[in-house]
C-alpha cells in the first residue's frame, strides 16, 4: 500500500498458509519456498484449475471429488484485498484454516525475526486489527471466522527472483494466529484493509466498510457486483489494464511507471500518457496529470523521479521536459478533435510550462543542456545519465551519450515546432536545427542515422552505434524529421537488425558491448539494460514509422497489426497478465524480464491500436466514463 500515493509504499501482509481438514485428512491449499530450496507444504499439487478473469480464481481438488474454490478480489481504489473460499462437490464436513503472514516493511526491504513485532491484535466488532510497528499503517482483518491466537515466526522464506537478481532473498514473517471456518455452512470471507492518516476521501485509499458474520458475505457480493459493473464499462481489456496506472498525486493525478517497484517517473509519465489517457479518451485525467506536473518545472527541467521525503526530486533527464511538450501538444490536439474545451487558465498554465522549458533549454540549464549554434541541443557531462538509456552503477554511467543524442534532437525539434505556434521566435531556431539534423546525422555508408553527434562534446565527431533511438526521426512524434528514401532505409535497417516479437533491441547484435541476456546481479543487469535488451515501448515509434514509409495505407496498417501487434497481444497472457513487460532478452526466445506491468509498454500498444492503426480513438464520452473511479467508489461506499 502507498501511505503517500504514489510513494511511501509498504508491504504489510506477504501471504498466507491455508489448509482444509476433512474426515479423510488434512490438505494444504498453499505452498512456500524456504531456504535452501525446499517447497512446503504441497498445496500446489492440488491445484486443478486457474482463471484470471474477472479476478483470480483457483480450484483445488481433494479426495472424493471435493473441491475448494478460492478467489481474490482487490476493490478499486482501496488498500484492501478480499479472499473467499467455498466448498464445491459433495457437502462433506470441511473446516478451513488460514494463517496470515505479516511483515511491515518498505517494499524495497526484507523483514526478519525481531522482538519488536506486535502479535497481539486490537479486538473490534467484527474485526481484528494489527499495527506491527510504530509509524506503519494498521491492518484490519474483517471476516466471518473464529480466531485463535497462536503467535509464531515463519523463517527463511526464499525469493527466487530476488536471488536471481543479486538482491537479498531470505525473509522471516510473523503469524499472530489461526482463522477458522466451517465451509459446510457458509462461504469463508476474509478481508484485509490497511488504514493510514493519508487515506482520506473517495479514491484515496479508505478501507471498505465491512463487518463480520453474515454481513461479510453480503459485503463480498456487493463488492463483486460493483467490480463487475466497473470492468464492464471498459471497451477492451487494454483499456481496463490502463486504468491501473493512473493514480493520485497530491490533489492531482499522475501515472505509475510500473508495478511492483516503480513510482511515477517524469519521462515515463509523458510517454505513457499519450496511450493510457489520450488514445483511450481520458482527457480530463490527462489534463489533471499535465497540470500537476506543470508546477514542478525547475530551470526548464521536470523531475525524472521523486525520491524519499526530505531529499527532493531528481532533475537528471534531458528528455522528460521535451516529452512533456509533446504530451501537451497531443492533449490539446485530442481535445480539439473531441470538441472538448480546455479552460483558459489550464491552457495558459500548460503553454506557460512549454515556454519555460524552451526558454531555459535555449539559454542553458543544468548538466550542460543548452542550445548550440547549429540549432541543435547539446547536453551532458561526465557522471550523469540524462537520456532514457539511463543505467548507472555507482559512478559508472553505462551509456553516457554525452553530446547530441538523436532522439533528443528529434524531441527538441518537435518541441520547437510546437512552441513556434505560440511564439514565432522559435521558428528560426527550428529551421536552423532541422537543416543541421539532416546534414549531421545521416550515415550514408550504413543507410541509417548516427546515435550521437558531437559525442563528449567533440565537435564534428559521431557515434555510429546502431541503436533504436534513430526511429524517432521517422515515427513516434508529431513531426517526422526524415522522409522519403532515407526514412525507408532507416526503417528497413531497424527492422532487420533490432526488431523482435516483443519490441526493439537497444543495441544491434554484433555491435561492441552487445548483451543478449538480461540476467545476473545488479552490475550485470544494469550493464545489459540498454546494450541489447528488448524494449516493448519502442514498438510504438517503430510501427508508426513502418506504416508511415508505406504511405499509411489500409493494407500497411493491416499487415502491421498482423506482424507486429499480434505478438504483443499474445504476450498479455505470458508475464504480467493483461499487461506488457518492461523489457525482454535480446536473444531468442526473448524471455520477458524486468517489471511485468509497465506503463509505457502498455501505453504505446494502446496508442498504436487507437491512434496509429485506427486513426482515431474511441468515443470520448464512453471512454471517459469507463475510466472514472469516482462513480464506482460512490456505488460501493
Amino acid at each position: 500500500m502507498a501511505t503517500k500515493p504514489p510513494t511511501g509504499r509498504y508491504a504489510m501482509v506477504q501471504g498466507l498458509e491455508a489448509w482444509v481438514e476433512t474426515a479423510s485428512g488434512s490438505y494444504a491449499l498453499s505452498c512456500q519456498r524456504y531456504a535452501p530450496d525446499v517447497v512446503h507444504p504441497d498445496g500446489n499439487q492440488r491445484l486443478v484449475d486457474f482463471e484470471p478473469d474477472p479476478w483470480p480464481r483457483w480450484i483445488f481438488g481433494l479426495e472424493g471429488r471435493t473441491q475448494i474454490e478460492q478467489e481474490l478480489l482487490v476493490p478499486y481504489g482501496r488498500p484492501a484485498a478480499v479472499l473467499s473460499w467455498r466448498l464445491r462437490g459433495p457437502r462433506r464436513g470441511a473446516r478451513l484454516f488460514v494463517r496470515l503472514l505479516f511483515s511491515g516493511r518498505d517494499v524495497h526491504a526484507l523483514h526478519h525475526e525481531n522482538p519488536s513485532f506486535r502479535f497481539d491484535p486490537e479486538t473490534r466488532p467484527g474485526a481484528l486489527a494489527w499495527r506491527p510497528y510504530d509509524g506503519l499503517p494498521e491492518v484490519a482483518v474483517y471476516s466471518n471466522a473464529e480466531y485463535r491466537h497462536d503467535p509464531r515466526w515463519y523463517r527463511n522464506f526464499l525469493y527466487q527472483e530476488g536471488r536471481a537478481r543479486g538482491l537479498d532473498y531470505i525473509e522471516d514473517l510473523a503469524s499472530p494466529g489461526v482463522l477458522a471456518w466451517d465451509l459446510t455452512s457458509s462461504r469463508a470471507v476474509l478481508m484485509l484493509a490497511a488504514d493510514t492518516p493519508a487515506a482520506e476521501g473517495p479514491g484515496s485509499g479508505s478501507p471498505v466498510p465491512f463487518e463480520g458474520g453474515e454481513r461479510a458475505q453480503a459485503c463480498l457480493e456487493r463488492l463483486r457486483a460493483a467490480e463487475r459493473r466497473r470492468r464492464g464499462r471498459f471497451p477492451t481489456r487494454l483499456h481496463r489494464s490502463a486504468d491501473a496506472y493512473i493514480v493520485r498525486r497530491g490533489a492531482g493525478k499522475t501515472i505509475v511507471a510500473g508495478y511492483p517497484w516503480f513510482t511515477d517517473w517524469g519521462r515515463d509519465t509523458f510517454i505513457s500518457l499519450r496511450g493510457l489517457c489520450l488514445a483511450t479518451g481520458r482527457l480530463d485525467e490527462a489534463r489533471a496529470i499535465l497540470l500537476e506536473w506543470a508546477g514542478t518545472v525547475s530551470q526548464g527541467m521536470l523531475p525524472n523521479r521523486f525520491v524519499e521525503e526530505g531529499e527532493g526530486p531528481e532533475f537528471n533527464s534531458v528528455d522528460a521536459s521535451l516529452w512533456y511538450v509533446i504530451a501537451v501538444h497531443d492533449f490539446l490536439e485530442a481535445s480539439e478533435r473531441a470538441g472538448r474545451r480546455v479552460p483558459p487558465r489550464a491552457r495558459k498554465k500548460l503553454l506557460g510550462a512549454v515556454e519555460a522549458i524552451l526558454s531555459s533549454y535555449a539559454a542553458g540549464t543544468r548538466y550542460g543542456i543548452r542550445l548550440d549554434r547549429d540549432g541543435l541541443l547539446a547536453a551532458g557531462e561526465p557522471g550523469v545519465q540524462l537520456t532514457w538509456m539511463d543505467a548507472k552503477v555507482g559512478d559508472w554511467v553505462v551509456t553516457p551519450r554525452i553530446g547530441k543524442p538523436v532522439e533528443v534532437e528529434a524531441l527538441w525539434l518537435n518541441a520547437l515546432r510546437i512552441g513556434g505556434a505560440s511564439s514565432a521566435r522559435w521558428n528560426e531556431v527550428f529551421e536552423r536545427g532541422l537543416r543541421s539534423f539532416g546534414e549531421r546525422f545521416w550515415n550514408d555508408s550504413l543507410g541509417c542515422l548516427h546515435d550521437v553527434v558531437d559525442p563528449d562534446h567533440r565537435e564534428g565527431a559521431a557515434d555510429p552505434s546502431f541503436r533504436p533511438n534513430q526511429i524517432f526521426a521517422v515515427g513516434g512524434l508529431p513531426l517526422a524529421l526524415v522522409e522519403g528514401e532515407r526514412a525507408a532505409r532507416i526503417v528497413e535497417a531497424v527492422e532487420r537488425r533490432l526488431l523482435t516479437p516483443l519490441g526493439l533491441r537497444s543495441l544491434a547484435p554484433g555491435e561492441p558491448g552487445y548483451q543478449g541476456r538480461y540476467e545476473g546481479g545488479v552490475l550485470e543487469r544494469d550493464g545489459a539494460y540498454h546494450q541489447g535488451t528488448v524494449w516493448p515501448w519502442l514498438m510504438g515509434p517503430f510501427v508508426e514509422a513502418w506504416v508511415r514509409v508505406r504511405g499509411g495505407s489500409a493494407e500497411a496498417k493491416r499487415e502491421a497489426r498482423e506482424r507486429f501487434i499480434a505478438p504483443l497481444l499474445r504476450h498479455l497472457d505470458q508475464a504480467g497478465i493483461g499487461h506488457v513487460s518492461e523489457i525482454a532478452d535480446g536473444d531468442p526466445p526473448h524471455t520477458p524480464r524486468g517489471c511485468p506491468f509497465q506503463a509505457w509498454s502498455l501505453g504505446e500498444l494502446l496508442r498504436l491500436e487507437y491512434r496509429v492503426l485506427v486513426g482515431v480513438g474511441p468515443a470520448e464520452e464512453p471512454a471517459r466514463e469507463a475510466g472514472s473511479g469516482a462513480q464506482f467508489l460512490a456505488e460501493v461506499s
